[in-house]
């Protein structure tokens, strides 16, 4: 449920409020602003009072989230997309007919009637993202399999909001595809933390370990996929 509350700043500030079972209050910033998680028993003065006191905490993370907001995608003629860790530019031109997506490096071309309508656009230029995403993850699998000596049972894309992988016990693989924006780097450390798991199903030393005998720099690959996770959800 969503709430309000007046600071002793004046301030008005709005929060999402869950409560749970749980024994203490957690506090989260999410790109939709404050989110507290409570326990149920809680009253709403106590939970009132422990914001105030976190006040100044809250102000100082909520304003870091403004700065580093993404701004969102414009499906135009000119925007800025990324391919491989690359810039692209998106040029949208009109033609009676619509035609397949075409790529060279540094541009992405689209041709097609309604070239201002900029749901068509998103979608032809998702579709290709997809298809590319498809062949080469695939590619990098099979290299990075053979060199891990395992099998996978099946891939296929994921469009999760989150999760970049997965790895069931099935040993069926999903990558998301929208990794195909960034660096050839990042998408190896990704390909390689999934198969570890067709060794070791946690995130265990010996997963690390597993992942370190194929990607020897993936603690510093993770921390370049953190801070690039907002620029690859634009999409």
């Amino acid at each position: 449920m969503s709430y309000a509350i007046t600071l002793p700043s004046g301030d008005q500030l709005y929060y999402q409020l869950e409560r749970r079972q749980r024994r203490t209050v957690g506090l989260k910033i999410t790109e939709n602003g404050l989110v507290i998680h409570a326990p149920k028993r809680i009253s709403q003065s106590h939970l009132e009072s422990i914001i105030v006191l976190k006040a100044d905490w809250i102000r100082k993370k909520l304003e870091t989230l403004i700065e580093n907001k993404m701004p969102e995608m414009q499906w135009r003629h000119g925007e800025t997309l990324l391919f491989m860790g690359n810039t692209v530019t998106l040029a949208v031109e009109h033609d009676i007919r619509s035609k397949a997506v075409e790529y060279e490096p540094g541009v992405l071309q689209l041709a097609m009637p309604n070239h201002h309508d900029q749901n068509l656009i998103a979608r032809k230029v998702i579709q290709w993202y997809k298809k590319q995403a498809l062949v080469d993850f695939t590619r990098r699998l099979e290299i990075f399999s053979s060199k891990l000596a395992v099998s996978f049972s099946s891939f296929n894309l994921s469009n999760a909001g989150s999760r970049w992988g997965s790895c069931n016990s099935r040993k069926e693989i999903r990558l998301n595809w929208r990794l195909l924006q960034a660096p050839p780097h990042i998408i190896n450390y990704v390909v390689c933390h999934e198969l570890a798991h067709l060794k070791e199903m946690n995130h265990s030393a010996k997963f690390w370990a597993t992942v370190a005998s194929i990607y020897p720099d993936y603690k510093l690959a993770e921390k370049e996929l953190k801070a690039l996770s907002a620029n690859l959800h634009r999409i």
